[in-house]
């Protein structure tokens, strides 16, 4: 298993009248995490466009347990649980700054020909990278 941790403070704006981030953000907060777990590994998002790949959500899957606020510092950690294939899967967890879990997501992504618009194998070198990861 591949994880890492990224840290971000909630901005005014992410927040609703009450002072909570607006549920709609999260999708964000776990984009930035899943995006510096990928650049962590040595592949950027800017890497794989100009490579000619394409990464979309398939599908999104998060619980809110608690609410964050304004100013927190949150830590996302973001796991990848299996090598991918044509597929990637993560899972997030955000906490505050005293460790509460505040939510518990999961994505799936494709990677995505851009010539082609078809589903495609994972780059190798982020699959050895990987692999690292999950050997016994």
């Amino acid at each position: 298993m591949y994880q890492s941790k990224t840290k971000l403070r909630v901005r005014y704006g992410e927040t609703d009248q009450m002072g909570y981030v607006y549920y709609g953000n999260y999708a964000e907060y776990f984009e930035v995490g899943r995006v510096e777990s990928l650049r962590n590994l040595g592949c950027t998002y800017k890497n794989l466009e100009s490579e000619g790949i394409w990464l979309p959500v398939l599908d999104f899957q998060i619980k809110y347990l608690s609410p964050a606020r304004y100013d927190d510092l949150l830590t996302i950690t973001t796991k990848i649980t299996k090598l991918p294939t044509a597929r990637i899967h993560f899972n997030y967890e955000i906490h505050n700054e005293v460790g509460e879990m505040l939510t518990l997501a999961e994505t799936n992504l494709v990677f995505i020909s851009a010539e082609t618009g078809k589903p495609t194998r994972c780059p190798d070198r982020l699959s050895k990278t990987l692999s690292a990861y999950f050997e016994d």
